[in-house]
């Protein structure tokens, strides 16, 4: 950089002139003269080519520019005394900025992917993979560390080769596709097929059957509640055929639509146990608060409507009732019955919430086994129901007025509908996905916050998904600092720094970033594994964990 200047006579003090440089002004320091210096600045890129700054405005630029003269006119009469300029070098910094690479709005050829999709979604089989390159990646799943990977260019080379052309290849994948579609419609001889199959195999391996969930916690207080509640209906209806009596009507209905309740119960057990699929990847659990949510809304509409509509006709059209010596003792044996089921209820759930650390009422009204709540709430209206039929078909039996009879009708239907509703409000809202308790979301924050590598959490949702499942989600913010010391734990420091030393250009410094850049990138994924696995070992509940890197 060179530049001319022609001296002034008047003398300066301070930050009196300024330098302009393309389009770019300094103000530089003089104690001798006010210059304005006009220069061309030349930057060299990393690749070599040259840029000229200042040049815009003009067709060309010489090497040497002449200073302007700034002053008044006696500035001007001094003009033809002219004195070389001292040339001093001016040292410039030039930034070296790695050109910027566009990848387009597509860009697959470094994407990985797992020796199935390859087989499936470009038509290969198992020995035309041998010959491609393997990678070891981190797994995704807990039971392994690593799993072999290919590179997609790779396999979409394999694939060209394999077919010969790429319309070669689309024609196999319509091919397959359409034999899907003829599989799918066959799906049920097809599942036919396999149940045959599996009882045949069945013969020579043990099978789990579903029936052993029956036998044992909610499974086992549903069936006893269906056994004792269909003897109960049957008793009850026999007394309502020989007595007429509206009471002994409701109750009847009663057992029936505990009966019926409880067999959609133990459906819904049944289905919650089945394994996660494709369609359903978080499993069936919530089959039983469905299950639970019906068996509500089938209590308010068979039971609770129609011992309304029974005792509003016994109001309506009274008539006398037979003897009812049967009827009482119908209604006692009931009783004895529908208590012992509501005992083995109450056992369950206080063994339940004893396990989970609540309260009796917290795990009733959190819903936390909704099938075992449905039994405690039905038995319990079935043994409140009991006393009122009894105490209004005796008010009956001692004034011989039929009006009490009916009242006791409307009294059990209103008890139901309660029920009814406590049930659908519970099982809706678990449905819907609540929140877990704030005191268990402070301890999971807690845990998380006290780990080396988080710096913060942001954004943290914790839903329960039913059937103490949790799934936890927060977007955390690692501390890279840490996460690079991590990574450099692992490695060789004197061979590093042998690499480094080794960088001379610019190729050399991007190819050693990379390579150890890419090395970080997975030091932080294992790091979130951890802190997953952390989650889920001290906190069984969590089921499914989601932390976003911010």
């Amino acid at each position: 950089l060179r530049c001319r200047a022609a001296p002034l006579p008047r003398a300066c003090r301070g930050w009196q002139a300024s330098m302009k440089t393309g389009s770019l002004s300094y103000i530089i320091p003089c104690n001798r003269l006010p210059v304005q210096l006009m220069s061309q600045v030349r930057v060299y890129t990393s690749n070599g080519q040259k840029k000229d700054l200042g040049s815009e405005d003009r067709s060309g630029s010489a090497p040497e520019e002449t200073l302007h003269k700034v002053g008044t006119g006696q500035d001007a009469s001094s003009a033809s005394q002219k004195t070389p300029f001292l040339k001093e070098p001016i040292q410039v910094k030039v930034k070296a900025v790695l050109k910027k690479r566009e990848y387009g709005p597509k860009y697959t050829q470094n994407n990985f992917i797992t020796g199935v999709r390859a087989i499936n979604e470009f038509c290969l089989k198992s020995s035309d993979l041998d010959q491609l390159r393997k990678i070891k990646r981190r797994s995704p799943h807990d039971d392994t560390e690593t799993f072999t990977v290919y590179l997609r260019s790779d396999v979409e080379a394999k694939s060209l080769e394999v077919w010969g052309s790429p319309e070669a290849l689309a024609r196999e994948r319509k091919r397959r596709k359409e034999a899907e579609i003829k599989y799918r419609e066959n799906l049920f001889r097809n599942q036919r097929l396999l149940r045959e199959y599996k009882e045949f195999f069945g013969n020579t391996k043990p099978r789990s059957s579903a029936a052993a969930m029956f036998f044992k916690g909610p499974g086992k207080v549903v069936m006893v509640a269906i056994c004792i509640n269909g003897l109960n209906f049957f008793f009850k209806l026999l007394a309502w055929v020989y007595t007429g009596s509206a009471s002994m009507f409701s109750e009847a209905i009663h057992s029936l639509a505990d009966t019926c309740n409880q067999a959609l119960l133990a459906l819904g057990i049944s289905q919650s146990a089945r394994t996660p699929d494709p369609s359903h990847p978080y499993g069936f659990t919530n089959m039983r608060y469905i299950a639970s949510l019906i068996s509500g809304v089938g209590i308010f509409m068979m039971g609770a409507g129609l011992s309304w509509y029974h005792g509003i006709i016994g109001l309506l059209h009274p008539h006398p009732i037979e003897s009812l010596l049967w009827a009482y003792c119908i209604l006692a044996g009931s009783l004895v019955s529908e208590g012992a089921t509501l005992l083995v209820a109450i056992n369950e759930i206080r063994r339940s919430a004893r396990a989970k650390g609540l309260s009796f009422y917290q795990y009733v009204v959190q819903s936390r086994d909704p099938s075992t709540n449905v039994v405690l709430l039905e038995d319990a209206a079935a043994v409140l129901s009991v006393a009122v039929a009894a105490t209004c078909m005796g008010l009956t039996s001692l004034t011989g007025n039929p009006y009490y009879d009916s009242v006791g009708s409307l009294g059990v239907g209103t008890l139901l509908g309660t029920v009814s509703a406590f049930l659908i409000y519970t099982n809706t809202e678990a449905l819907l996905g609540r929140s877990i308790q704030p005191e268990q979301l402070q301890r999971l924050t807690e845990l998380l916050e006290s780990d080396a590598v988080v710096r913060a959490i942001h954004d943290v949702k914790a839903t329960d998904m039913g059937m103490s499942k949790v799934r936890f989600k927060a977007e955390v913010d690692f501390d890279g600092r840490v996460v690079t010391r991590s990574y450099l734990e692992k490695q060789d420091i004197e061979q590093l720094l042998q690499e480094i030393q080794q960088v001379k250009t610019l190729e050399e410094l991007e190819a050693f970033m990379l390579k150890h850049g890419e090395n970080i990138i997975d030091t932080l994924g294992a790091e979130v594994d951890r802190l997953e696995k952390d989650l889920k070992q001290r906190n069984p509940d969590v089921r499914h964990v989601d932390l976003e890197i911010l």
